[in-house]
């Protein structure tokens, strides 16, 4: 019997452990390969999603610092994927994902440094002397927007924005006009509560460094001699033409302009969810450009010479592609109507081709283009919705089993009639998935019978308003258009009633407190992950949807909302309802903080609570919350308090709540939120079942947008 080399006595029996580790990278490795390889043709649609994360992170980190090392980051991540084999599907996504990331971090750095108007310092009273921009109509409130290049002072911001009560408006006013007038001027409003709606952010990049409201008298020391903008005239000509409730949403059909709408309507039509018919967007576009076409080809197919010698086809479609970028410069050119425009002039350039266009490849293109130029939009709900509705109906129609469900076939009218039903109804709960998650973000509140209503509402905007609107506009020019604005006028009348009758549903919407950023783009990403994949292992994404979803549903809503200012306060009662402080706010702020806290319903008065006790001045309210008792104590007025009264109420109460600045007696036991503490936090919102605090602003915050109080005023611009 042979004896067994010492040398293999000493010898693992076992392979190694780092042998294991390796084998299985390999093998995940070329698992990956092959999938990427499988999904050649969808990569391509990644690239808009790499550059909007690095703008996300531009806009969701605070300070030079963070987003330094975030481009750092994404060029680390390129240089790791250089590592990869040579070749590799791998290699390449990686390498492309980082340098595409850090290319949308500095583009949108970029713009803000460059074309961004810095907001005014504090809110200053004076008298401007200023050349009219632009003015915009808003006839629901009775005002107009008016927007002014100051001349005197010349420390202002190089533009403004006043509001002007219809009633104050002079005659004269006009772009080019020089008027003059008193008015507060104030920094653009940032947001007012934890994750709001920041007006702050989007004037900046839209130039406004100051808003206010003009007081009269307005003088007019120069008319305008410029007719009213096309769009302008065109708005004011629908209003006076049609008739009834829908003559606002005739004019924002037409011309994009919705400030014409009664605020009860536009609510209607956001808990019905319709609110997509009011921005012009695909719908819009692509029934324009159809009907152009279909015209086209109507009117040269009597020729008989031009059927046959002509390229009808392309005629038609540039003729399209003229009235669709036309409608887009009409309608002022928003998010959605050049993402719109865009994707129509790449179909139509296929179509003249005779290729065969790759729709989920022109919502990349489309969404490149909006990128590069307006960057700042990814952040808007109009960006967001309108890519998340277009990318989740063309996913549904690329998808096997959907695509042969809806094939035309040889069947009975009432078959197909029924084929017809149960398309629109997917397509609708499609839209309605993919839009809850970006409506819960931004207005806390998800229609769930959209589905339904849309199933009458954009047949009915498609088919009977739009040409029903377009032929009164064309019978306008001979003056014959009253029949047609007639029926146009009764078809928007039961488009409204069909939104009112919806919204009046106690099913209609469903509601949400805030939602953080990141559980927001976890459940965006596991969204995108699910519609651009083919493969199987697309369903990875749910598992981040489903996250995302269990936090929303299981994330208690604040016991206590404050603004900014200090002056409102809404609590959560023992019935569950909410009350506010000041019962005479204005419906704005009450919509705000109801939208905040996840409620959807009427505020109370807070001094009709039975667990309230209030006087002229002060507030005191028991609120059970987290197994324990609170006790919060809100200023109801600017007047002195003694000091025995308020140092005795500071003393029992755990949170005190102020619109002035509290003296350092004023101790209460938890948390004391006066004028000195909001202007560094902002708005606050207030768990009391977990005990934390929730602030508008983020310390150390350095978007350019964030109003800089600490800055003397005035500071003469440099030339």
């Amino acid at each position: 019997m042979n004896a067994t080399p010492p040398s293999m006595a000493f010898e693992p029996r076992q392979t190694s452990v780092c042998r294991n580790i390796r084998r299985a990278g390999e093998g995940l490795f070329a698992r990956l390969e092959r999938g990427l390889e499988a999904e050649r043709e969808q990569l391509g649609l990644w690239v808009p999603v790499a550059v909007g994360i690095g703008i996300a992170a531009w806009l969701s980190l605070s300070n030079r610092l963070e987003w330094l090392a975030f481009c750092c980051g994404a060029v680390a991540l390129a240089t790791g994927g250089l590592a990869l084999p040579v070749g590799a599907r791998l290699r390449q996504m990686l390498v492309l994902a980082g340098l595409l990331a850090c290319a949308g971090c500095l583009l949108i750095w970029g713009k803000a440094t460059i074309f961004g108007a810095p907001p005014l310092p504090r809110a200053v009273f004076l008298e401007v002397t200023g050349e009219v921009m632009a003015v915009n109509a808003v006839p629901a409130q009775q005002l107009s927007r008016v927007s002014i290049r100051p001349i005197e002072p010349v420390a202002l911001p190089p533009l403004i924005r006043v509001n002007i009560a219809a009633a104050d408006m002079p005659a004269g006013i006009g772009r080019g006009a020089i008027i003059r007038f008193r008015t507060r001027l104030m920094p653009p409003a940032p947001a007012s509560l934890p994750g709001g709606y920041d007006f702050a952010r989007r004037a900046y990049f839209q130039g406004i460094g100051a808003t206010g409201r003009a007081l009269k008298p307005i003088a007019v020391l120069r008319p305008s001699e410029e007719a009213p903008p096309l769009r302008n005239r065109l708005f004011a000509h629908i209003l006076q033409q049609a008739d009834g409730d829908g003559a606002g949403i005739a004019a924002a059909l037409a011309t994009g302009d919705q400030g014409a709408i009664a605020e009860e309507d536009a609510e209607a039509m956001r808990r019905s969810g319709l609110a997509h018919l009011l921005s012009i967007s695909g719908l819009h576009v692509t029934a324009l450009i159809g009907a152009v076409i279909f015209l086209l080809m109507r009117v040269m197919a009597l020729s008989r010479r031009a059927a046959l010698s002509l390229p009808l086809m392309l005629i038609a479609a540039g003729g399209g592609a003229l009235a669709g970028v036309g409608y887009t410069l009409l309608t002022g050119a928003e998010v959605p109507t050049v993402r719109s425009c865009v994707a129509a002039l790449l179909v139509l350039g296929g179509l003249a081709l005779g290729r065969e266009a790759i729709t989920l490849r022109l919502i990349a293109a489309g969404a490149l283009v909006v990128l590069f130029l307006w960057p700042e939009a990814l952040a808007g709900p109009s960006f967001q919705m309108s890519f998340g509705a277009v990318i989740a109906l063309v996913a549904l129609g690329e998808h096997p089993r959907f695509r042969a469900f809806a094939a035309v076939r040889e069947e009975s009218a009432l078959r197909k009639f029924g084929r017809s039903v149960a398309i629109l109804l997917f397509s609708g709960f499609a839209v309605e998935l993919a839009l809850a998650p970006i409506a819960l973000f931004h207005f806390h509140k998800a229609g769930m019978m959209g589905a339904f209503a849309n199933l009458i509402a954009i047949p009915l905007t498609t088919f009977v308003v739009m040409p029903l609107e377009a032929l009164a506009l064309l019978l306008d020019v001979v003056g014959l258009g009253a029949p047609a604005w007639w029926l146009a006028s009764r078809a928007l009348g039961l488009l409204l009633w069909i939104a009112h009758a919806v919204a009046a549903s106690p099913w209609a919407v469903v509601t949400a407190p805030v939602v953080p950023n990141a559980v927001f783009g976890m459940i965006v990403l596991g969204g995108l992950c699910c519609l651009l994949w083919r493969g199987r292992w697309r369903w990875i994404g749910l598992a981040p949807v489903a996250i995302g979803i269990v936090i929303i549903v299981t994330t208690s809503p604040p016991e206590i909302l404050v603004t900014a200012d200090g002056r409102h306060v809404a609590v959560r009662s023992a019935d569950g309802g909410m009350a506010i402080l000041r019962d005479r706010a204005g419906d704005y702020v009450r919509d705000m903080m109801a939208e905040s806290a996840g409620y959807d319903g009427a505020l109370a008065a807070m001094a009709d609570l039975p667990e309230a006790s209030c006087s002229r001045d002060l507030c005191m309210v028991a609120l059970s919350a987290g197994g324990r008792v609170w006790r919060l104590l809100v200023t109801r007025t600017g007047d002195l308090v003694p000091k025995s009264t308020l140092a005795g109420d500071c003393a029992r109460a755990d949170i005190v709540v102020a619109d002035r600045r509290l003296p350092s007696w004023c101790r209460p036991r938890w948390l004391k939120a006066d004028r000195r503490l909001l202007a560094r936090t902002g708005g606050l919102a207030i768990d009391l079942d977990e005990g934390k605090v929730r602030a508008a602003k983020v310390a150390g915050d350095a978007h350019p947008w964030i109003a800089r109080p600490s800055e003397r005023w005035p500071r003469r611009r440099s030339d």
